[in-house]
């Protein structure tokens, strides 16, 4: 996945950060099942490298990613439905592997997100998107579903605009992407996108690492539940266990004493 011809790319840059690129512009970034299997590979590996700290999903080209590839439709139509159903738990683990990342994940979204697109995108922690972005839940056009997506997507956009956007497939713009919560900032154009996508990175590396991991855990654990005395008792004993760990300790000193904490980098 670093030959520049493979349909996904895994760039490394300095400061722990790594770059998961859909390298078929040619194409419009459509997806099939080898680049499924190949997203799942780059972000297992991202997962895993303890020097990664922070994960950016973007495209090459034009568009974000039109969906599902034409030429895997016309073989999943072809297919029997057992091999449709194992076709689908891998793009449903590819969603699945995206959203629950160790590491923050920002999603940069240009031109077209259409179908498991949105899918991809809504599995992001921070989702920057350009003024001229496009967006689609298409699948009910081909006589499908947003299935495998549907938990990501309605949790990112609510279930009322799930109901409308889910049954009409109409292409919502980026400023209406953003005031459903699928996307957090529209930007002018790439150029614009790029820098405010550095300005977050340089904000998301003054913060413990571990620290992050478990802030975003602490939203899947408490999200949809009623505030009982089981989810009370364990955020606090989440926040007892890191002010004890190794990385707590260190960021409450370097508070306490006014310095840096040592996970922050040195400034250039």
């Amino acid at each position: 996945m670093t030959d520049n011809n493979s349909a996904v790319l895994l760039r490394h840059r300095d400061g722990g950060i790594a770059e998961v690129v859909l390298n078929r512009p040619d194409k419009r970034n459509a997806f099939d099942d080898v680049i499924i299997q190949q997203l799942i590979g780059a972000l297992t590996d991202v997962d895993t490298n303890k020097h990664v700290k922070v994960v950016i999903l973007r495209s090459e080209g034009k568009h974000f990613s039109a969906g599902a590839d034409l030429g895997w439709m016309r073989r999943m139509a072809d297919n029997s439905r057992q091999e449709n159903l194992d076709d689908s738990r891998e793009l449903a683990r590819l969603m699945s592997v995206l959203n629950h990342l160790s590491k923050p994940v920002i999603g940069l979204v240009q031109g077209a997100a259409f179908g498991g697109a949105v899918g991809l995108a809504a599995c992001c922690d921070i989702v920057l998107a350009t003024e001229q972005a496009s967006f689609c839940l298409s699948e009910v056009k081909l006589g499908l579903i947003p299935a495998v997506i549907s938990p990501y997507v309605v949790r990112a956009i609510g279930e009322r605009q799930a109901r409308r956007y889910f049954i009409t497939a109409e292409i919502f713009s980026a400023r209406q992407a953003e005031h459903f919560g699928l996307v957090h900032e529209v930007c002018a154009d790439v150029d614009a996108m790029n820098r405010r996508c550095d300005e977050l990175l340089l904000q998301l590396a003054l913060n413990g690492p571990e620290a992050m991991q478990a802030a975003k855990n602490l939203v899947f654990a408490v999200s949809h539940k009623a505030i009982s005395g089981e989810v009370i008792d364990d955020t606090a004993h989440r926040i007892a266990d890191i002010r004890v760990g190794e990385e707590g300790q260190e960021g409450l000193s370097a508070f306490l004493n006014k310095r840096k904490a040592n996970w922050v980098p040195e400034e250039d």
